[in-house]
């Protein structure tokens, strides 16, 4: 086992000299730009293969990173889950390090019900960061918290999306806000993307997000 520490610089063009001595029994290294750690020689990735996990109804998780094809041996360092089609169904896209092409991974699992929700603080922070959404869908209780995750150089969107399996409505979504507010909305419909209005209440706190459209943040 090998530990190797990396300073990325923005210029490409940079060589950053070596802070001290290294210790070759340990396996340590050092390149002076950390774009040419292949040419040199060296992956930090040691070609280990990227996995998919598919999560089969909260009980257990499969391996799938092979019919994914997202099992490649690139140096990946970020993966964000977002919606690039617009119909609903997670996409992936994966960073390489040291300059490799950015990876997308089209979901084409079957088409399920869904609902994504932005919001819009006005006693609590603009974008509604730290609230918890819990969705009530045929008696089962979905919890998520708005809470954009960050990896290497990347950031989720800031929303939370709702799988509903068959489902083709939330009975009930209750909001609690960062200020303290407590929320409660009912019968949304599925298969849109709403912005939800602390200080608004019931239907007049709800604006469907319209693609091609722009709405006031």
């Amino acid at each position: 086992m090998w530990l190797a520490v990396v300073s990325q610089p923005c210029d490409r063009g940079a060589c950053i000299a070596q802070p001290g001595t290294l210790d070759k029994s340990l396996g340590e290294f050092w390149v002076d730009n950390p774009w040419d750690i292949v040419t040199k020689g060296f992956n930090l990735s040691a070609y280990e293969r990227k996995r998919t996990w598919m999560n089969v109804r909260g009980s257990n998780f499969i391996d799938i990173s092979f019919l994914t094809g997202a099992d490649n041996d690139g140096d990946g360092r970020c993966v964000v889950a977002a919606d690039f089609s617009n119909n609903g169904r997670q996409d992936l896209i994966v960073r390489q390090a040291g300059g490799g092409p950015l990876k997308l991974y089209e979901n084409n699992f079957p088409q399920r019900h869904y609902l994504k929700v932005s919001l819009r603080g006005t006693k609590s922070n603009r974008q509604g960061i730290g609230a918890r959404l819990i969705a009530e869908v045929k008696g089962q209780k979905l919890v998520r918290e708005l809470f954009p995750l960050n990896s290497f150089r990347s950031e989720m969107p800031n929303l939370v999306h709702f799988g509903l399996a068959d489902a083709d409505k939330v009975d009930t979504l209750t909001i609690r806000w960062p200020s303290g507010k407590v929320q409660v909305l009912s019968n949304l419909k599925a298969d849109r993307h709403i912005v939800v209005d602390e200080d608004k209440e019931a239907t007049e706190a709800i604006e469907t997000v319209v693609p091609g459209t722009t709405i006031a943040p």
